[in-house]
């Protein structure tokens, strides 16, 4: 929007925050929302935050990715989709720490997110291997890798409902749920009526879908009037304030005792930011968007191979030290989330 450059540097910080705000709000009220329609319809919190919150939660980074991408601007869009997935893996750090008596990673009582973090490499390791031998063009200036990736994405939701409906293991010796405590009761919701649940969820992503597009904006402005360039703010800024979903929700899930569903909406969404390289690939219409990556973007991919490989280790080892009232696993994901953001500024 032309009228946001004209604003001044500190009125497009404020607008940036009153939306990061909203964004917050809506997403905590999402949890409840996801966790109401579990109950009511017997799905599976793994699944509920696999698809439910992970598919909700991440319109501001499908509207953010699309527009800079119409713009032309790559590597905003590129960054923001990347970026993302380190800065949204932190985010299950943030929630440890305010589990009590619970190492967040220790607790998923089905293997799915295990599956889940392992797909995510996979799709991760092949986006870096694209990038790195270059993307041919299929239709459209759409790119095979790009669409190749949008497939493994469908096919693996797919694979990971069944897995869950039917997984052939589990891990034992876990906390009973009732002696999990949770910081805050169940909520009203849970007396709603399923289309009432639903048509808030409906409402709840339209402000986030909103919010989303005026962030991508405000963003760009902020890029320009500060000097720090499109590349850094869309691995930092712009990344961390389309998390905002992510990380209220997980809160909020965690704060409930929903602790499968905290990882598997991360995991989720992360698997999404890999998809939504495809409608990127579509709006950029200036060739190949996967071909205009540069060096911060394999940073950020490299970065999100780190930290989901640390926390499937953390879910495979339950009996891990917790440390400042952390698990191991969640030190380390911010250890390297903090390096790759130092790592990001220098190669901006």
């Amino acid at each position: 929007m032309a009228l946001l450059s004209t604003l001044s540097l500190s009125a497009n910080l404020a607008l940036f925050t009153v939306l990061a705000a909203v964004v917050w709000f809506t997403g905590t009220r999402l949890s409840y929302l996801a966790d109401a329609i579990a109950k009511q319809t017997g799905v599976s919190r793994a699944i509920m935050g696999l698809i439910f919150l992970a598919a909700i939660t991440s319109l501001p980074e499908l509207v953010t990715t699309s527009a800079a991408a119409i713009k032309g601007d790559a590597a905003l869009a590129l960054n923001n989709i990347l970026g993302g997935i380190t800065m949204q893996t932190a985010i299950l750090a943030v929630a440890d720490a305010i589990a009590i008596r619970v190492t967040l990673s220790s607790f998923p009582r089905k293997p799915t997110p295990i599956l889940e973090g392992a797909i995510l490499i996979l799709l991760l390791t092949t986006t870096l291997v694209i990038i790195s031998i270059g993307e041919t063009p299929l239709f459209f200036n759409v790119g095979l890798g790009a669409t190749l990736l949008a497939s493994i994405y469908f096919i693996s939701i797919r694979v990971l409902n069944r897995y869950d409906k039917d997984h052939p293991w589990q891990p034992v010796n876990l906390p009973e749920p009732e002696d999990v405590p949770q910081i805050l009761p169940l909520h009203a919701l849970h007396d709603l009526p399923l289309r009432t649940l639903i048509m808030q969820s409906c409402g709840v992503a339209v402000v986030i879908l909103v919010c989303g597009i005026l962030l991508v904006e405000t963003s760009a402005a902020i890029a320009d009037q500060s000097g720090l360039g499109s590349s850094f703010i869309g691995v930092t800024l712009l990344a961390a304030t389309t998390s905002l979903p992510e990380l209220s929700t997980t809160i909020a899930a965690v704060r409930m005792g929903a602790y499968t569903m905290a990882v598997s909406n991360i995991f989720g969404s992360n698997l999404i930011m890999v998809f939504v390289l495809f409608p990127a690939d579509f709006f950029y219409r200036e060739g190949v968007i996967l071909n205009e990556a540069g060096e911060t973007a394999q940073l950020a991919l490299l970065s999100g191979i780190v930290v989901t490989t640390i926390y499937i280790i953390g879910l495979l080892i339950k009996k891990k030290p917790r440390i400042a009232g952390m698990g191991l696993d969640s030190i380390l994901v911010l250890g390297v989330y903090l390096v790759s953001v130092y790592a990001f500024y220098t190669v901006r």
